[in-house]
């Protein structure tokens, strides 16, 4: 049956459970950053440039997730485009709402400019969660009466190698940009030694390994068979290497890099890359 009938044609308690759903996902992964003091600064220091890069990365990620991952795995381009425009929008939502309720943004006070870039900021665990929480908090029979195909399931749900960077990509900006904000993160650069680095570095590649190849988690990696050695030097190098591009990304959006010294930038990502890197390995799994 075509996808797009089924959602047509879907009953109204069915879209409220999803609804509740996606809002409970959103909340889930984003009441961290939503009391956090430094992303509500960066709302009201960034620049429209950053906003508008900010809104198209968040969005290409729920692309991304939702066509590797969502609820309906396998669907066409334009029900995941829908999908994702109207996650972006619950996210916009749900962040306007908190932030009001916290008494952080005062429309009638404040500057249009400072609202916004406090909403959009923190539009985006929001959004991303929103998504997770509408594919992960539902149920085996939900699933699989609403793609009509209970036998291939699990089938359809396989992602692929781009599918699991994507993947990883929305791990590691879970989690690690919870911490990214604060200034923990520059404390612990500026006080490691690169002995601490170094240890960091292994530790973070370690966990990587651990939980995607021994942790007999749902969806590790067990099906390389003979070259298992070769799939997983590749996967853990990749996960590390999204978590690096990961945090660097975040520092830098949150002007962490900035006047610093190179050996500081790079002992930034390296810390913050230890919990990009369970977000990219044990994320990838978990929201799969």
């Amino acid at each position: 049956m075509n996808v797009s009938t089924l959602i047509g044609n879907r009953p109204v308690k069915k879209s409220l459970k999803e609804y509740a759903r996606g809002i409970t996902g959103g909340l889930l992964f984003s009441f961290p950053l939503l009391y956090t003091m430094e992303m509500w600064w960066a709302g009201f220091s960034a620049t429209p440039v950053q906003l508008l890069a900010l809104v198209v990365v968040t969005y290409l990620l729920l692309l991304g997730y939702n066509r590797y991952a969502g609820m309906r795995p396998g669907v066409s381009w334009r029900s995941v485009i829908i999908d994702s425009v109207e996650e972006m929008g619950i996210g916009l939502v749900i962040s306007f709402a908190v932030l009001y309720t916290l008494n952080r943004i005062q429309p009638a006070e404040m500057a249009f400019s400072e609202v916004i870039g406090k909403v959009l900021l923190e539009a985006i665990g929001v959004s991303i969660g929103v998504s997770i929480g509408t594919a992960q908090l539902s149920t085996a029979d939900t699933e699989a009466e609403e793609t009509g195909n209970d036998d291939d399931l699990e089938a359809e749900k396989e992602p692929g190698n781009w599918g699991m960077v994507v993947l990883a990509f929305c791990g590691a900006l879970l989690i690690g940009g919870n911490v990214a904000p604060t200034e923990e993160v520059i404390m612990l650069a500026v006080e490691a030694s690169p002995v601490h680095i170094l240890m960091m570095a292994l530790a973070s590649i370690g966990l990587s390994v651990i939980v995607v190849y021994f942790s007999d988690f749902k969806g590790t990696a067990t099906q390389h068979g003979k070259d298992f050695l070769f799939w997983l030097i590749l996967d853990t190098c990749v996960s590390y290497l999204v978590a690096l591009v990961v945090s660097a990304l975040i520092l830098w959006f949150f002007g962490r890099l900035s006047g610093v010294s190179f050996w500081t930038g790079f002992s930034e990502v390296i810390v913050l890359g230890v919990l990009s890197s369970l977000g990219a390995s044990a994320g990838r799994l978990l929201i799969r």
